[in-house]
């Protein structure tokens, strides 16, 4: 039995093996029958349940369907398949039939043949059947089943052909029928193969025109249909597809005119980030842990697209081998071209030139799929990190700073989509290296093994390499992320900076942080030049070693066998020339997918905080028990305990209470901003918030009151007359549609406070939390928005209310007294006060300023009550308020353009410059390295050619023939591979050289001018562009820039190269080679201008998603308590689609260049061919001829490489032209004048002189100061009053030389301020600022950043500021942490660290700009008798809204529309009822006796 079994199996043995012979047509017969029987298998399977389903559907929905009657449009897609179906089932039915007749060439089994022709007819058939019914069902997309049988098919066929062509070549035959069905097989099932890959069936559905508007007025928004536009991209045609012809329309547009980002198409519905975050979010759902894990969610986001374009990328490996493969059989044809037929030749001929269109069609494909996938994943993870960012809690946004997290966003997500283009080269770098084998076996035989060996041992060296250069990325990244941190900070305070001449010593700083990264980025670009000198060797090293072992097996190297192996070395150059790369990319990417995941899994704010209450429930709006609130929940101490708090609907709540005691932090936790430890926290209603810090969005003022509701014409006017904002509008040109720069940093505090005010007012809500809503503005305003806002709109309203100003306490219906985190005291007004506790403390400070000021005003009416005409009063002009003061005041700078400050950013257009190519050449060392790497690489191509010329010459064309000296010749070839190595180590070492000190100039000379630049640039300018610029343009410049612009001369000199060895052979090619080039020249042309102002219109693009986060973070609290996160995360996305649009075209539009530049060079190589081919025999010399093939297989490769790397070198060199821009600003006067250097003590006596003085914010605009003319006394206090927009910080502007006089003059001690440095000037003035600025660092360096006072000194002043107890109680001292912004100290803590740099700087003159507003009464109190204490003999100018602050200054100056209104004692002023000073002076007695009634 088991012996007659055994013999039955050797026969059927004997059978199958001719079909099973790799040589034997019958191998795809086989592997065809497989794939059929799968095929029908499935469909059956399919079929049948369908059937089940079709039977389960209920009948109403068979009816439902019939009752929206529908058309379609049929695509071409569609089209095609049914016709290229019907073309290969007609095929299959032909062979059958003419079997009779041509069995004779094909494989002898007659059985299989037939068999499986017979079920590729019923597989057609089932085929056609299913793409007959795909209208029926409407399919969007094609079945799986049918995709995966047209790849198969486009795989068989491609396999028959090979086959068929290896058959005819080795029988020396010509082809048959089957051979020519074959060939239309192939061409049938291509566009198969595309339309298996794309899935879309092109199948649009139309409704019916009668129902169609009511369907999209239900279903679909007007502004969701237009963003659904179809792109360009998402309806073309497979033909378009594979040409990318579908962007003609684009560059017609450029060549006419330079492109606006309107010029640009949308992108597709798959690319956009509405889609690619949501996907991303799934992919992160289905992780199912807490913390999921962001590899995975790549991983899954990526595999799809990553299969289609692996498929690619392997076909075009696989194509790319097919060239050395035969260039060994072409050497043998050129030998005996006497006896082998012409035909031969050409079907070698064939074979290349059909596996170069097969390359160069999929190189540009899986090269496009990659760069969509970066842009798919690119959106996907911003959006994800965006809305991360608008969750974070307090903690984690101290850990992670809004500096670095710009950096993550830009430079790590460019780095991981940088990644996901690279991934394509671990499914090619196996297939390359096993085919490079298995050509070097059959040309060498054992002596591959030595290749290999070689191989190994040079990607093994990649391992220490690679770890290495992991380490220095990270240390870059976090040298760069500290860098940025400062840059974000400084950019945030420079005005303060300026205004302390701090700007000297921040610049040093931050050139100190470049210095760190500097040194890492060395370290790296060392690394790189040796990696450069390793791989570029790679090939040399590998010949040597593989020839070297042939010689000792005694394996002849023949001409044709050396060249093939070359050509197999060149190859395999690819490769291990892209390993560094690629491990270099995988290291990068690495580090930035670790700090992306780990800011995605920081701490969030818990959403159960607060508990959210029906107010049909409950009669209590808030109500907190037992509540303890902590900002870090790890801490010991709570910032919050024992809260106790009930709120009745429409209470008006005050809280009140010492700079640091929690009044701020009690609000918070009623937003749920706190982390709670215990109790609960219950909330009834809709919120608005008011923080203390005014927050406003860049943007119109409509925009921010409106905040996302809806326009009401009478709720919006009446929100702004509550706000007192009616004045302010009329003011300005464009009204309420006035553009608010960044930050509101051209409107005055009060109307920042006020336009944030309205907007809570607007929104309608039911409970309202205002942090000190009073602070920033003038008694008269804020009596108005008590009595209007307040106790007008907001009468019905619940509302807690933070305030220092004891005035507006009378009036609440409960007062809580926060002291050291608690509640200590609540009641209302008159409990309080009889309670006698320590709320009169706060009331007895209130009452004592105010009895001061009723003191002076009722001295001043015993006096004259009329003055005389030589009284050194000054008359009062009543003059209407015209004109709008701030802080830098560039509104009326608005006027001529409509109310827009903030321009679109500037960007150059047309051609880059030359100068600034020159600029970037010639910036190190005068350009005096780049001859001498010129030199290193055209030595390297010419040392690189004579050992592969020696080769070819010196080996036998036969390998019959004995050559004596194979040692010799090896020699020869090992010193010249040996020298052209260590060229590249010259030419990578001087590179790297090169590249880095230039960009250190760029940097230090764009730091140097943005740091001089005057504040009107930071006005008109969004943060986000500078740190655009600092971060993603800059590291395109350290890294990669050199590379760009010196493979624009190493591509030109390879392809020189080529050329001149090409020409050996057939100079002929000259003829066509020519008009080859102009033609691709043309291209180049043609292509650029769109190219270039797609690369500019997304650096430009980029800076507003920046922008717009950093404003989001700041915001983060007041866009949670408004519920407005998905409008935030809505134009989050919409940013990133505007970057995306011309990002995704630029990249298209380089692919639409290269497939058209590498047809042109395969034209060129087949025209070379067919002349090796038909030229007689003698003409040539075969081996020679090889070599010329061997460098002609790249020539398609080096010719799109010029042409690419001059178009990519261009688009990168838009990163050093906007860097350029930053460096030639227009600079503030300078810091010192060596000729004009005043004495060290002055100013000795501190009298500030103005004559005439005019101020104007440009030339074409009106003077905001008019002809003023006045003396501040030395060692006098002078207060500076008057209505918003009067002028009074634009003096103060003047003084410090924010702005220079455009008329007149100031002196200090009789010197002229113009005429001195800046430095020289600021350094000698004090200043405590309305918004007060600290920095990230400590204590120390808060109140001595420059280190010139001892310990002692600086604990007296803090203790002078009532923040020395405070400080003495952290464990650090005056080494305890002060975070980003400050942001772990209360406001008013940090304008009293400002008194303490006053106090420790000791100027003669201090000027206090709303210094105290941020802080109670008593506090106050207590800060003006300091004040006038230790500045009892200097000058102190003073500009507040209260009152007492003012009242006992020497002199006071009234401004009224930018003029002098009034100047002189306060008590001469008010000895006139009607003046200017003596109606702010009733206002705010009447403001202080204020209550409901």
């Amino acid at each position: 039995m088991l012996i007659s079994s055994t013999i039955t199996g050797l026969k059927l043995f004997d059978y199958w093996e001719p079909w099973l012979q790799p040589s034997s047509p019958c191998v795809s017969e086989s592997a065809s029958i497989i794939i059929q029987l799968g095929f029908l298998a499935v469909l059956f399977i399919s079929s049948i349940k369908r059937l089940i389903k079709s039977w389960c559907i209920h009948e109403t929905k068979a009816k439902s369907r019939e009752t929206a009657p529908t058309n379609m449009n049929i695509s071409l897609s569609y089209k095609l398949s049914l016709a290229c179906s019907v073309i290969l089932l007609g095929t299959h039915v032909i062979i059958p039939l003419a079997w009779k007749n041509t069995k004779a060439n094909l494989c002898k089994q007659e059985i299989a043949i037939l068999s499986s022709e017979m079920m590729q007819i019923i597989s057609w058939v089932m085929t056609l059947i299913a793409v007959y019914v795909i209208p029926k069902h409407k399919n969007v997309d094609f079945p799986w089943i049918l995709r995966i049988w047209w790849l198969c098919t486009f795989l068989l066929a491609v396999s028959r052909v090979t086959l068929d062509v290896q058959f005819l070549f080795s029988h020396h035959d010509h082809p048959g029928l089957p051979e020519y069905i074959n060939f239309i097989q192939i061409l049938a099932s291509t566009p198969l193969l595309f339309l298996a890959i794309r899935g879309k069936t092109g199948i649009r559905v139309i409704p019916d025109p009668l129902t169609e508007p009511f369907l999209d007025s239900i279903q679909y928004p007007k502004q969701h249909l237009e963003a659904k536009t179809e792109c360009p991209y998402g309806k073309a045609s497979i033909f378009q597809l594979v040409t990318f012809s579908w962007l003609n329309p684009l560059f017609i547009v450029g060549k006419r005119k330079t492109l606006d980002q309107d010029d640009v198409p949308n992108i597709d519905t798959l690319d956009s980030s509405h889609f690619t975050s949501e996907f991303f979010d799934e992919c992160l759902k289905q992780n199912g842990s807490e913390h999921p894990s962001i590899y995975k969610a790549i991983y899954l986001f990526t595999r799809k697209k990553i299969a289609i374009n692996a498929m690619f990328a392997i076909a075009n490996a696989v194509a790319s081998y097919v060239g050395p493969y035969l260039i060994s059989d072409l050497v043998s044809f050129l030998n005996e071209k006497k006896t082998r037929n012409l035909t031969s030749g050409y079907l070698i001929a064939l074979g290349f030139l059909g596996a170069k269109f097969v390359e160069t069609l999929t190189q540009r494909q899986w090269i496009f799929g990659a760069r969509q996938l970066g842009v798919r994943l690119r959106a996907a993870l911003i959006s994800h990190i965006y809305k991360k960012g608008l969750v974070l809690s307090s903690r984690s946004c101290q850990s992670h700073t809004s500096g670095e997290i710009i950096n993550i966003m830009s430079v790590d997500i460019q780095r991981i989509t940088d990644l996901v283009w690279y991934i394509n080269t671990f499914f090619m770098l196996p297939i390359q290296i096993s085919l490079a084998m298995f050509i070097l076996h059959i040309n060498l035989g054992a002596g591959s093994f030595v290749g290999l060996a070689a191989t190994f041992i040079l990607m093994s060296l990649n391992i220490p390499l690679t770890r290495v250069q992991k380490w220095y990325q990270s240390k870059i990244m976090e040298s760069k992320d500290a860098r940025m941190k400062a840059t974000s900070e400084v950019l945030r305070n420079i005005k303060t900076l300026k205004l302390q001449a701090w700007d000297t010593y921040y610049l040093h700083k931050l050139q100190g942080f470049r210095k760190v990264e500097y040194n890492w980025i060395w370290k790296s670009l060392k690394l790189n030049a040796v990696g450069a000198f390793i791989f570029w060797g790679a090939p040399a090293f590998i010949s040597v070693l593989t020839f070297g072992g042939c010689v000792l097996m005694d394996i002849p190297l023949t001409a044709g066998r050396v060249l093939s192996a070359l050509a197999t070395f060149r190859m395999l150059q690819d490769p291990i020339f892209n390993l560094p790369d690629l491990l270099n990319v995988i290291a990068q990417g690495k580090v930035s997918a670790d700090r992306v995941a780990s800011y995605l899994q920081e701490e969030e704010i818990e959403p159960d905080t607060v508990e959210f209450v029906p107010r049909n429930l409950t009669e209590f709006d808030v109500e907190i028990e037992n509540g303890r609130f902590s900002w870090d929940p790890d801490s010991r101490s709570p910032n919050l305990d024992q809260i106790q708090l009930q709120v009745k609907r429409g209470m008006k709540v005050a809280i009140c209470g010492t700079v640091g005691s929690g009044k701020s932090s009690l609000l918070s936790c009623i937003l749920g901003e706190m982390a709670k430890l215990s109790g609960t926290v219950k909330v009834s209603g809709l919120k608005a918030y008011v923080p203390q810090s005014a927050w406003i969005l860049s943007g119109n003022i409509r925009d921010n009151i409106l905040f996302g509701n809806a326009f009401d014409k009478i709720r919006y006017e009446n929100a702004i007359k509550a706000c007192a904002l009616s004045k302010d509008l009329e003011l300005f040109s464009a009204g309420d549609l006035t553009e608010i720069g960044e930050r509101g940093i051209n409107m005055s505090g009060g109307q920042k406070q006020r336009i944030q005010i309205a907007r809570a007012v607007y929104d309608d809500a039911d409970i309202y939390l205002l942090d000190d809503p009073f602070s920033a503005v003038d008694a008269h305003t804020g009596t108005e928005l008590f009595k209007k806002c307040l106790f007008g709109m907001l009468k019905e309203k619940t509302v807690l209310y933070v305030t220092h100003q004891v005035e507006f306490l009378s009036a609440a219906d409960l007062i809580l007294v926060m002291q050291d985190g608690r509640i200590a005291q609540s009641g209302t007004f008159k409990q309080l006060m009889k309670e006698n506790i320590g709320f009169e403390v706060l009331v007895g400070a209130h009452n004592q300023a105010l009895e001061s000021v009723q003191a002076v005003e009722i001295s001043s009416r015993e006096s004259e009550k009329t003055p005389t005409s030589d009284q050194e009063s000054t008359l009062i002009t009543e003059l209407p308020q015209t004109k709008q003061d701030s802080d830098h005041n560039l509104c009326a700078d608005m006027s001529k353009i409509e109310g827009k400050l903030v321009h679109e950013e500037e960007r150059e257009k047309g051609s880059i410059g030359k100068e600034v190519y020159w600029s970037y050449l010639t910036l190190a060392k005068g350009g005096v390295l780049v001859p001498f790497i010129l030199l290193a690489q055209s030595s390297f191509q010419l040392l690189q050619i004579s050992s592969n010329y020696w080769m070819a010459w010196a080996c036998p064309t036969d390998s019959t023939e004995i050559v004596n000296g194979m040692a010799f010749i090896l020699l020869v070839y090992t010193l010249l591979a040996l020298g052209s190595a260590f060229c590249i180590l010259i030419r990578a070492s001087l590179v790297a050289i090169a590249g880095l000190l230039t960009s250190e100039k760029l940097f230090n000379n764009m730091l140097i001018s943005v740091f001089r630049a005057p504040m009107a640039f930071f006005d008109s300018t969004p943060t986000g562009r500078i740190l655009n610029r600092a971060s993603t343009d800059q590291s395109v410049i350290d890294l990669e820039m050199a590379n760009r612009i010196g493979w624009c001369a190493f591509s030109m000199i390879q392809l020189l190269g080529t050329m001149a060895v090409m020409s050996q052979v057939t100079w002929e090619v000259f003829a066509i080679l020519v008009p080859v080039t102009a033609i691709c020249i043309w291209y180049q042309r043609y292509y650029i201008p769109t190219a270039r102002e797609l690369a500019r219109l997304a650096g430009i693009e980029q800076a507003p998603i920046l922008h717009h986060f950093a404003e989001s973070l700041t915001g983060a609290a007041t866009i949670r308590a408004f519920k407005q996160q998905d409008r935030f995360i809505e134009k989050n996305l919409c940013l990133i689609d505007n970057h995306s649009r011309p990002w995704f075209h630029n990249v298209a539009a380089i692919e639409w260049l290269c497939f058209r530049l590498n047809q042109l060079s395969n034209f060129v190589f087949a025209f070379s061919l067919v002349l090796l081919v038909t030229l007689p025999d003698g003409i040539i010399d075969p081996s020679i001829a090889g070599l010329a093939v061997t460098y002609g297989i790249n020539l398609n490769v080096q010719q799109a490489s010029v042409i690419w790397n001059i178009c990519n070198a261009e688009n990168k060199m838009i990163s050093v032209e906007r860097v350029l821009q930053y460096s030639k600003l227009t600079s503030e006067a300078p810091l010192v004048i060596e000729d004009s250097r005043p004495s060290n003590e002055w100013p000795e006596n501190g009298t500030i002189s103005f004559t005439n003085l005019q101020i104007r914010y440009a030339e074409h605009l009106p003077s905001v100061l008019k002809n003023i003319t006045c003396t501040f006394p030395g060692k006098k206090k002078v207060g500076v009053v008057g209505r918003t927009g009067s002028g009074k910080s634009t003096l103060i502007q003047a003084i410090f030389r924010v702005v220079e006089p455009s008329q007149g003059y100031i002196t200090i001690d009789g010197v002229d301020i113009c005429k001195i440095g800046l430095h020289d000037l600021r350094s000698r003035l004090s200043i405590i600022p309305q918004d007060p600025a600290m920095f990230e660092g400590t204590v120390r360096g808060n109140l001595d950043p420059l280190n010139q006072h001892r310990d002692a000194e600086i604990w007296e002043a803090l203790d002078k500021c009532q923040l020395g107890d405070i400080v003495r109680a952290k464990d650090a001292k005056l080494e305890y942490l002060v975070v980003e912004g400050g942001e772990n100290w209360s406001v008013g803590q940090r304008q009293l660290f400002c008194l303490g740099r006053a106090l420790l700087k000791k100027s003669s003159i201090l000027v206090l700009d709303e210094a105290t507003a941020s802080i109670d009464s008593a506090t106050d109190g207590i800060l003006q008798k300091i004040i006038t204490q230790e500045f009892k003999e200097r000058t102190i100018v003073t500009i507040a809204h209260r009152i007492n602050t003012v009242i006992d200054s020497d002199l006071v100056l009234v401004l009224s529309d930018g003029k002098l209104a009034e100047y002189d004692t306060p008590s001469r002023l008010l000895e006139r009822e009607n003046s200017f000073f003596s109606r702010l002076i009733k206002e705010y007695s009447m403001r202080s006796n204020f209550n409901k009634n």
